[in-house]
This record gives C-alpha cells, sequence and structure tokens, in this order.
C-alpha cells in the first residue's frame, strides 16, 4: 500500500489484493485494487496551483440540474408536480457559493435559470429566484436528451467556472429518447465525457432503462429509478449531498506495465460493475490512464487482469503498477498514490492453485450483473428456458455473496425454489416497476465480507 498524505490534502490509498503465485506456465494474474479518499481538503496544496483549494475551503463545483418537460411528464401531472419540488429541494441542498443552472429539457434545451448561457452562484437570494424561476416550468414537447446533455457542457464549462471545479450534472427522465436519434445521444455523451458527471433518473416506468444506465455509465455517475413522483425530492436530496462531498475531480486510474504484459481488462467492480477497457487513453511508455471521475471521502474497488510472459520456476516479475493521478494546470500528472500487482512462480501447487477472496467475490459480482441483464433479456424475448436458467444463475451468486439488495429484487421477479442451487420460477405476472428496478440496480455490489 502507497499513501498520498500530505498534512492539508486528502489522503488517497492503493490496497492490492491478489495472489501473486503462478504455477509453471501460468501467466493469467488477477488483482483487485481498493482505492480509497479520507480526510478532505484537496491536492491544491501539494500541487502549487493559485486556484486550488486548501484547507478549510469549499472546493469549487458546478452543477446543472435537467428536468424532462416533455408532454409526457404531465401523465400524471403528479410527475411534474414531484420535478419541481425535487429541483427546489436539490437547489436547498446547493452549498454556498456553487456555480449552478436549471435546464428545461424536451426536444430542445432551455436555460430555465439564471438564463444568458452563465451559471448562478448559489446563495439566499439566487435560490429564492431559481425556486421561483421552477414555478413557470410546464410540460410539452417532446424528448431529445442529447441536446439538454450539450448545453449542460457548455454551462459547466464557461468561463464563470474554475478550472479546477468538480462539474456535475443531474438528469431527470420520464420518457424515451424518441426525438433524435440513438448516434445522436452518443455523440452528445462521448464529446461530454470527461467533461462532467452525472447521475440519471427515471421517473415512472415509461422510461428505457438502458438510455438511462448508458448516460450514467458513460459519464461516471449513478442510475437509478424512482418510480413514485413523491419519493422524488428525497432522491434530488440526498444526489446534491452526494455531489457537495465530492472534493476532487478528474482523477485517474493509471496503469504502467511491463515490457511484454498485455491488460485483458480493467472494471470496477464496487460499488458498482462499470467497464473501463475501453476507456483508456495512452499516459506515456506503456502507461494508461482510466477515467474516475470526482471523489469525496469514499472507497472504490477495481478488477486488473493482465497477461504477463511465459517465465521460469522461481522467477518473480512486477507485472503492474496502479497509480492514482490528477492533471496539474501544465498538462502533467501528479501521483496521488500507488500500488503493485506481482507475479512469482512456483511450484507449489496449493500456492499456485489459491485464489484471492476478493478476486473470487468480485468475479461473482460481474458475472451477477451480466446474468440479470442476459436474463431480463431473455424474458422480455419470450425465451422462458433462457431466463430461467440466467435468473436462477443470478439467485444463486447473490444468495453465495450475500448480495441481499439484489436477491431481495430478484424475489420480485421469480419464485426462488432453492437459493443455493440456483432453482427458481419465472414469475407469471411482474410489476413493470419491479422489472425496471432489478435491471436499473443490476450492477450495484456489495464489497468483499472481511476475513
Amino acid at each position: 500500500m502507497a499513501n498520498f498524505s500530505k498534512s492539508n490534502v486528502p489522503q488517497f490509498s492503493v490496497d492490492v489484493y491478489q495472489n501473486e503465485y503462478l504455477p509453471e506456465g501460468g501467466r493469467e494474474v488477477n488483482a483487485i485494487a481498493t482505492v480509497t479518499s479520507t480526510g478532505g481538503g484537496t491536492i491544491g496544496a501539494a500541487v502549487g496551483a493559485p486556484h486550488l483549494f486548501t484547507v478549510g475551503q469549499s472546493p469549487d463545483a458546478a452543477v446543472a440540474i435537467m428536468v424532462d418537460c416533455s408532454g409526457s411528464m404531465d401523465y400524471p401531472p403528479t410527475k411534474m408536480r414531484g420535478a419541481r419540488d425535487a429541483t427546489a429541494a436539490a437547489i436547498d441542498a446547493l452549498r454556498d457559493g456553487v456555480h449552478f443552472a436549471v435546464i428545461g429539457g424536451t426536444h430542445v434545451a432551455k436555460e430555465v435559470y439564471p438564463g444568458g448561457g452563465r451559471l448562478a452562484v448559489a446563495g439566499p437570494q439566487t435560490r429564492e429566484l431559481a425556486k421561483q424561476a421552477l414555478r413557470r416550468l410546464n410540460a410539452g414537447g417532446g424528448t431529445a436528451i442529447g441536446t439538454w446533455l450539450r448545453l449542460a457542457d457548455r454551462l459547466l464549462n464557461s468561463a464563470d467556472v474554475p478550472a479546477s471545479a468538480v462539474r456535475h450534472g443531474i438528469l431527470l427522465t420520464d420518457g424515451r429518447n424518441e426525438h433524435e436519434s440513438p448516434e445522436d445521444l452518443r455523440a452528445a455523451l462521448d464529446s461530454c465525457a470527461g467533461r462532467f458527471t452525472c447521475d440519471a433518473r427515471g421517473v415512472g416506468t415509461d422510461w428505457e432503462v438502458k438510455e438511462v444506465t448508458g448516460i450514467a455509465s458513460a459519464l461516471l455517475g449513478t442510475a437509478d429509478i424512482v418510480a413514485d413522483p413523491a419519493a422524488l425530492s428525497a432522491d434530488f436530496t440526498q444526489m446534491m449531498e452526494a455531489a457537495m462531498g465530492k472534493e476532487v475531480a478528474d482523477v485517474s486510474l493509471r496503469l504502467w506495465t511491463p515490457v511484454g504484459v498485455e491488460i485483458k481488462f480493467v472494471k470496477q467492480v464496487a460499488p458498482t460493475v462499470e467497464e473501463l477497457t475501453g476507456r483508456r487513453t495512452e499516459a506515456g511508455p506503456r502507461a494508461g490512464d482510466y477515467p474516475t471521475g470526482s471523489w469525496g471521502d469514499e472507497s472504490r474497488d477495481y478488477h486488473i487482469c493482465v497477461q504477463v510472459p511465459g517465465a521460469e520456476l522461481g522467477q518473480e516479475m512486477l507485472a503492474a503498477r496502479v497509480s492514482l493521478v490528477v492533471p496539474r494546470e501544465d498538462g502533467s500528472a501528479q501521483t496521488l498514490s500507488q500500488g503493485l500487482v506481482r507475479a512469482v512462480w512456483t511450484d507449489d501447487m496449493a500456492a499456485s492453485t489459491s485464489i484471492n477472496p476478493q478476486v473470487a467475490h468480485y468475479t461473482g459480482q460481474a458475472e451477477l450483473a451480466q446474468v440479470i441483464q442476459q436474463g431480463l433479456d431473455a424474458r422480455k424475448s419470450g425465451d422462458v428456458d433462457g431466463a430461467t436458467a440466467k435468473l436462477g444463475r443470478a439467485v444463486q451468486l447473490a444468495s453465495a455473496s450475500g448480495n441481499a439488495d439484489t436477491a431481495k429484487l430478484l424475489s420480485k421477479v421469480v419464485d426462488v425454489v432453492d437459493a443455493v442451487a440456483g432453482t427458481v420460477r419465472l414469475k407469471a405476472k411482474v410489476a413493470e416497476a419491479d422489472e425496471m428496478t432489478l435491471e436499473t440496480r443490476s450492477t450495484k455490489t456489495v464489497r468483499v465480507k472481511k476475513q
């Protein structure tokens, strides 16, 4: 484990869990890197950049709230009322001094507050003016989410916002993205990726799960369903409080590998499963950066799998170096913390065949997310046998890993005959909200139990 710890900065640590022992001819090395950030403050003092904050100051932040105002938000009217109330609650949760804007989203994106291509600075007066503006929100029009995201991007990256700020979006929709092509939305997400993070929420049951989870995944945020509009205010308040707790923006996981080592995959495995392999950007000889977004006081786990060259018994090598880095103003990167992944070849069969508990646990959690998705897709397509097999495997994995939340969601879609064996029957009738909740939350994982 290595720490980044100066007296007035947050402390990042990396703990690497693995079985470094390989049998003769063994080439695949798996490791779980647990990254933890504690202590508040930020990196400003260490970097020496004058615009970054130090201890005793709040981090610069900018937030854009995107509210669906399409015609369907009036069916029932409680959705639009709930959205207005939730946005007001989120505005109340803003820290003084945070830059913010409210966007109304239909087939076009409109600035609701403050307008003029600017952001307001949170304080008693601007909060009240923003809430007055919310009363003028009415439902009418279509849905083109890409336009909402592009407007949020322009506002969050405007001259008003300090370069070091934590930039965050909150997006609420109740319907499908029918007024632009999937390619248009994908292009908008690609252009926004790395420029701000975004939490996405679907209200009611008429929206497309893969669209909402795709937005959150691309922009390194959270996704969830709020089936009852009455629950929106509590959810928006919680999201905004979490956003206000972020202290360091644009943190990357940097993976350096020696000559001859091939990276098979890099994925976040807790608190959710998130594939990062394809998001690599080159960062010098044999090094690449994988985005992790913004951090507050929290801990996340990453599964790294590499293929090493063959070696003789008794040899050992550094298989990878895992670092947490943030950008400096001059374009270079500052290392916050690092850990090492090793490979050692042995003829000790017990050592080389042992599977590290963390690796085993998260391999199962990743499979759990995958088989839930496959099972629900099979169910929708009428493949009863395929759906039963996949969702039965999901029940088995959730039971074995102690993922009680996912097990509870699964029990609303299948009748569990034997959880340990994974024997289930598909329920004849499933509430749409229950199926959507399972799909939306399928990537949520539980941490490995401490031994």
